[in-house]
């Protein structure tokens, strides 16, 4: 369901919209919140850390394919936005053979490469065995992720935001009550754990499936649309690997970090592992903030509306900034009793070490939100370059604070890491928007070109402020040939805007 954000007070718009941003982020760090505290209560701290211990490999294949299908429904709403219903249909079905190549690749090359590289990651060898089960079982289950999320991505990008988000809680709901059948009722281990992720995937994916048929007949894919061309699935291709690689990007970090923790020992990973699941649910709220703001900003963008953009990003960095500063001292006054929730009163080294990194991270998320609200503004206003850049940038201020921090503090050193990552970030976006800012401060308020669809929000797995989001705002495909990118311009005063772009006058909020 589309949403105007180009009247109403700025910081309301933003708050509003960021609301189902939000639940969908919390819905999924509520899952793997539960699933961490039925693994560890049930299982021993051995087993959430030999589940932890997957997750940096599990980012960086899955991630990967996420980041690849998430992609592929970009020409999908492009293709919708000019009203070429047939262009609809064979994005569609390109999408979908793409899909379905990469999980049969994920399925069968994954699971034999699982044990080779937990090897690699240096996991200790009292959680190898776990380890390698959770990882193999997820694996094996990369179909059912990889084509959740490929729907979910095409219903979002023909408007409807909402239904994503009722599959997105009902798969979650089911994972957790799952989870706890098959780790505590049925005794099924860490293993448990991973099919309980898998059935409820399969299950969404089989109610998107009938959801897309009853509801959807503009994404009902006929028998001469599956005769895509190579042009075709090169064009999804195109848009589906960067995203795919900024996942791997990403992932690398969280390599490093799992390869020091590893060598820290068992109570180090389980540690960090439940710190992770706390700090998850307060990086979503700022997550969510950032993303709305980079919608906000595009859209503004679009509509010629300056003024609202530098509005809209102080309001928002401000908004941030509270709510970093109430969430982090949420996590240093109650961080050690959140991680008992996980590892019970036995594990009083874990606890220790893991109240330790949330009071690290909490008195940092005012820069987190920053880079938050920075990042996105920069994306709505269509910059890449810079987001990309910071991104290079985390993932080197990342790895070496866990190398070099970690080898001299130990698991303080690698708790560091992250923050110093946000902050290297910041270091390089808040000169980038300052310059953006005196841009739009200079340009006048009048309108600007509409293109035929909205801005696409895209939203991806987290890990701390490890997160692919973007918005795609790139040229769409018009019928007749033409296009909203490259097209004749006039001069308008001190800006150069495109002839598509006389539009009547609107109100202004």
């Amino acid at each position: 369901m589309s949403t105007a954000l180009t009247t109403g007070r700025p910081w309301r718009v933003i708050a509003l919209f960021s609301v189902p941003l939000l639940i969908g982020n919390v819905v999924q760090q509520l899952y793997q919140f539960a699933d961490a505290i039925v693994v560890g209560r049930h299982l021993g701290v051995d087993a959430l850390a030999a589940v932890g211990a997957t997750g940096s490999m599990l980012f960086l294949l899955l991630g990967f394919a996420w980041g690849l299908t998430s992609g592929f429904a970009i020409p999908t709403a492009q293709a919708f936005g000019a009203q070429d219903f047939r262009a609809v249909r064979r994005s569609v079905a390109a999408g979908t053979l793409l899909t379905a190549v990469c999980s049969v690749l994920l399925t069968v090359g994954a699971p034999l490469l699982s044990r080779p590289l937990l090897e690699l990651l240096q996991t200790p060898p009292e959680l190898m065995d776990d380890a390698v089960v959770f990882a193999q079982i997820s694996f094996l289950g990369a179909g059912a992720l990889m084509f959740f999320n490929y729907l979910s991505a095409i219903i979002r990008a023909i408007g409807d935001s909402r239904t994503p988000l009722i599959f997105l809680t009902l798969a979650c709901g089911l994972n957790v009550g799952l989870v706890i059948l098959m780790v505590g009722a049925f005794g099924w281990g860490v293993g448990g754990a991973a099919l309980a992720t898998v059935v409820s995937q399969a299950v969404s994916v089989l109610l998107c499936l009938q959801f897309v048929r009853r509801r959807m007949p503009v994404l009902h894919v006929r028998r001469d649309d599956w005769r895509v061309s190579r042009a075709e699935l090169g064009a999804h291709l195109r848009l589906g690997l960067p995203m795919g690689f900024q996942a791997s990007i990403i992932a690398i970090g969280t390599l490093a970090v799992q390869v020091a923790l590893n060598q820290l020992g068992t109570d180090a990973v389980a540690a960090y592992t439940a710190a992770s699941r706390v700090d998850g649910l307060a990086v979503a709220l700022l997550q969510s903030l950032g993303l709305a703001v980079s919608m906000y900003v595009a859209q503004n963008h679009g509509g010629g509306r300056p003024d609202r953009i530098l509005r809209g990003v102080t309001q928002a960095t401000w908004i941030a900034v509270a709510a970093a500063l109430v969430l982090g001292a949420l996590m240093v006054t109650f961080g050690a009793t959140l991680i008992r929730l996980f590892v019970g009163g036995g594990s009083p080294e874990v606890v220790g070490l893991a109240a330790q990194m949330l009071a690290i991270n909490g008195a940092t998320y005012w820069i987190l939100g920053i880079l938050f609200v920075v990042r996105g503004a920069l994306q709505g206003l269509g910059h890449t370059l810079i987001p990309t850049v910071t991104g290079v940038i985390e993932l080197v201020m990342r790895v070496g604070a866990a190398v070099v921090l970690g080898t001299a503090l130990g698991f303080i050193g690698v708790a560091a890491s992250n923050p110093l990552a946000w902050l290297g970030a910041v270091v390089v976006l808040v000169p980038a928007y300052l310059h953006a800012r005196r841009q739009l401060a200079a340009a006048p308020v009048s309108p600007m070109v509409w293109t035929p669809t909205t801005p696409i929000a895209v939203m991806g797995p987290t890990d701390g402020s490890m997160t692919v989001d973007a918005v795609v705002t790139a040229s769409i495909g018009l019928p007749g040939g033409a296009s909203t990118g490259s097209v004749p311009t006039v001069r308008r005063g001190r800006r150069v805007l495109p002839r598509s772009a006389r539009a009547p006058r609107r109100t202004r909020g």
